[in-house]
């Protein structure tokens, strides 16, 4: 007997496939299949939001090309200013050039060589440039935000993972000039106040200040090793900086090695080199 089979473009659907009656949904379940597929819902009230990853874990900044090519390029600027180089490569030999260069100088001298430093890494026409006709626009605000963005983008491969955020500018406004620093790379590797203090914090507020017009007060966190930069916010002096009163890093090893000789607690507690 033959079988005649229809083309597929003219058999009804009822030949195609066979499906079992099935009831329509009631409303009830309706209503618990939209509850079910819906997302939680955050409410607005009192409760705490979800922690986020920053607030979770600490980010880890990975190097890349870019960041070893920055890294040597510092690292040049800085062994000119010294006259002598590490036998060491990468980060840990930046980091002992950074402790020659505070080798048998004064603190002051040690940070007028670190502005240098500073100054040697931007061509010269830039800074004035960028003193004259940008830092006045909307009384610095505009050159604050755009130091901070270049910083954050651009200072990774020397402190670590950082990201722009808001601070108070004297005038009682928020402005987006901020700079923080989860973990400082350069403070927890040199394992001194001084280094931060001398090298790093009092020289770029200076260099900032003097020679791109935009005023900066770093405040680092010697607890947690992060650093805060407010962009746009003058700084203190250092006769009143909390910073400079702070006690020698548990990690510090001068403090180890003083208490290992016996000293006291109070020669143990002031970092020598501030």
């Amino acid at each position: 007997m033959a079988v005649h089979v229809l083309p597929l473009c003219c058999s009804p659907p009822a030949l195609l496939i066979h499906h079992p009656f099935v009831p329509p949904p009631t409303k009830m379940k309706m209503m618990m299949m939209m509850m079910m597929t819906r997302s939680p819902c955050r409410c607005s009230s009192n409760s705490n939001p979800p922690p986020t990853a920053i607030n979770t874990c600490r980010r880890e900044h990975k190097p890349g090309l870019l960041d070893h090519v920055l890294l040597n390029f510092f690292r040049t600027k800085m062994v000119q200013e010294v006259g002598w180089d590490s036998e060491r490569a990468g980060y840990d030999g930046l980091i002992e050039v950074a402790n020659r260069l505070m080798k048998g100088k004064s603190n002051q001298e040690t940070q007028l060589s670190a502005v240098r430093v500073l100054k040697s890494l931007f061509p010269t026409w830039l800074l004035v440039l960028f003193k004259m006709l940008v830092a006045p626009i909307a009384d610095g605000q505009v050159a604050s935000m755009m130091v901070a963005r270049a910083t954050a983008l651009s200072c990774k491969w020397l402190m670590g993972s950082c990201s722009v955020n808001s601070v108070v500018l004297p005038d009682g406004n928020s402005c987006s000039s901020g700079v923080f620093v989860e973990r400082c790379k350069y403070l927890e590797e040199s394992k001194c106040i001084g280094i931060c203090i001398n090298t790093c914090k009092l020289p770029t507020q200076a260099f900032f200040k003097d020679y791109m017009g935009v005023e900066l007060y770093m405040e680092p966190n010697f607890e947690d090793y992060s650093c805060q930069f407010n962009f746009g916010v003058p700084a203190v002096s250092p006769a009143v900086d909390k910073a400079m009163k702070e006690p020698c890093l548990e990690i510090c090893t001068n403090a180890n090695r003083r208490r290992e000789l016996g000293r006291t607690e109070s020669d143990i507690a002031q970092c020598p080199q501030l």
